[in-house]
């Protein structure tokens, strides 16, 4: 296979409601869509979810698109591949920079699957079968704004839930659900919020909930701080930001940093590198579960096609579309169904973008 030519279309699509986390508050989605066109006639769809701001890690939008026009996009073009699982290698030169590669990389596996004419969880090896999702919430005004919205999730299915947590947001929510909500899978995800010698007295409360885990409390980087804290709580620490690549899981696994994993295609680079990740740490015995950047639908879609993979049981940050868009750029758009959402039925991925929806910007790169 050869790219022959790369179109960059760049949207921002309001959310239907603020999202306030421990980094602020979020009131758009802003993205980019790569569509990879082949010499067949072929074309392949890949999002770029990195967030506005180098908060979350160090790797932020505008610098993604700078790195995939200067020096990813010439690496790739008029470049012969047969597997996308070469496609790391054209890459392999550029340091970091893994959200950028996996807006290409995944492209090259639609696109992939598109020229075999199969949908992608059959190139994955997965299995066709509903993906059983929960959903995030972000820091609410009142305590009874917040019962009242995961009442109305469970309502439509979610079998999980995960409450966004800082300093002076943590007990308290979370045990007003657990006592509102006695055998609800719940989760607290704390986007390394707690810095302070005394925050340690939080997670030894926390530890009373009957939590099904508590995501990265600490820094990125933070290895074994996350072990000492895991050495002394029943509740399994979870690790997200921390992880992007096989290294950062054997090194989690030696220190006992953690006993799960959020794993996020675009944080590690896309599907290969998801994939070793994904093997290396179910060896360790590490729970693995899918976890999401607010997608679009072509991120969305790519999401659910992984989370076929037999490993991935535990309910990831899949929320349907409606959960935080009045309309996305694809169809079919994601919907809920007996507390599941299905993996598109087309080749590929599955979706259809619409560019005439949310789009700000677009370039060509021959």
């Amino acid at each position: 296979m050869k790219i022959l030519r790369i179109e960059q279309f760049d949207y921002s699509v309001p959310f239907l409601h603020p999202f306030q986390t421990s980094y602020g508050c979020t009131t758009e989605k802003q993205a980019s869509i790569y569509v990879l066109h082949d010499e067949s006639g072929v074309r392949g769809v890949g999002e770029l979810d990195a967030l506005p701001h180098p908060d979350y890690i160090e790797e932020y939008l505008s610098t993604a698109r700078a790195t995939i026009a200067t020096y990813l996009i010439p690496l790739l073009l008029k470049k012969e591949w047969h597997r996308p699982e070469e496609i790391g290698a054209f890459f392999a030169g550029i340091q970091g920079n893994f959200m950028a590669k996996a807006a290409l990389e995944t492209a090259a596996w639609d696109c992939f699957a598109r020229v075999q004419k199969q949908p992608l969880y059959q190139i994955l090896g997965g299995t066709k079968r509903p993906i059983h999702v929960g959903i995030s919430f972000g820091i609410e005004s009142s305590i009874s704004t917040l019962i009242k919205k995961v009442q109305t999730a469970i309502d439509q299915g979610y079998t999980r839930v995960k409450l966004k947590i800082k300093p002076g947001y943590d007990y308290g929510p979370l045990s007003a659900i657990r006592e509102a909500f006695p055998s609800l899978s719940l989760m607290a995800d704390a986007n390394s919020a707690y810095q302070k010698e005394e925050d340690w007295t939080i997670f030894r409360q926390l530890d009373t909930l009957q939590l099904a885990m508590i995501e990265q409390p600490f820094g990125a980087r933070e290895f074994t701080r996350h072990a000492a804290l895991q050495r002394q709580m029943h509740t399994p620490i979870c690790l997200d930001e921390t992880i992007r690549s096989v290294e950062d899981v054997q090194t989690a696994a030696a220190l006992g940093s953690c006993r799960a994993i959020n794993l996020k295609l675009p944080r590690v680079g896309g599907i290969t590198a998801a994939q070793a990740i994904l093997q290396e740490a179910t060896q360790q015995g590490m729970l693995v579960w899918l976890g999401g950047m607010y997608e679009l639908g072509v991120g969305r879609a790519l999401n659910l096609h992984f989370s076929s993979l037999a490993e991935l049981i535990f309910p990831g940050d899949l929320s349907a579309t409606n959960r935080y868009f009045a309309a996305d750029i694809v169809t079919p758009e994601a919907k809920m169904g007996q507390g599941a959402l299905m993996i598109p039925d087309s080749i590929g991925i599955g979706v259809t973008v619409h560019h005439d929806k949310f789009q700000t910007n677009y370039r060509l790169f021959t």
